[in-house]
């Protein structure tokens, strides 16, 4: 079995509270963001962007979203409250994937919007390929308006994933579906 295969074959999600560790160095970030892009774009749109959140910067983003948060929750607690100020600290680095997907006379805003959930899957495994633990999450923020205002997104652009990226303990597979249950043949 190739190394790929075994890759794909024990990768596994890690939460972002159990990350610990650095994140990735410049030049390792240089490379997973290179391999991220690596993935079918029909028309060459490139119909999607990153947004890094790093170092204290993750810190200051997690008042602004507890900002929107609380705003459409005022009876939040202090705890609710500490758990959205911390959503981009739990891990070293979050990129988060903008899906920029617009309708195009050749191009359905379908595949553009498949190729950016391909830049998140490629984005983690080439994370879990250089030995970090990843976790591919989209959370509230990246339904809400203001949240992603926040984030720095125009309002025609979307939160694909929000790739959490740093160091843990492997864990434990979930229960996969039985193939049996996922595959039928056509004509059968």
């Amino acid at each position: 079995m190739t190394d790929t295969l075994t890759l794909l074959q024990t990768r596994r999600s890690v939460p972002p509270h159990l990350m610990t560790g650095q994140g990735p160095t410049a030049q390792e970030l240089e490379t997973l963001l290179t391999v991220a892009t690596r993935v079918p774009d029909h028309g060459k749109l490139a119909p999607w962007r990153f947004v890094l959140i790093e170092g204290e910067a993750r810190a200051r983003l997690g008042e602004r979203i507890a900002a929107v948060f609380k705003a459409a929750n005022p009876d939040a607690d202090d705890e609710r409250m500490g758990i959205e100020r911390g959503r981009f600290t739990r891990a070293p680095l979050v990129i988060a994937v903008v899906s920029r997907a617009a309708p195009h006379v050749k191009i359905p805003e379908w595949e553009q919007i498949l190729s950016a959930g391909a830049v998140c899957m490629n984005l983690t495994v080439a994370a879990n390929a250089m030995g970090f633990k990843t976790a591919w999450l989209t959370e509230w923020m990246a339904y809400d308006a203001r949240a992603r205002e926040a984030i720095g997104l125009a309002t025609d652009e979307t939160i694909a994933g929000f790739i959490h990226i740093g160091r843990g303990e492997p864990q434990p597979d979930r229960a996969r579906p039985a193939l049996a249950d996922v595959v039928t043949r056509w004509g059968e």
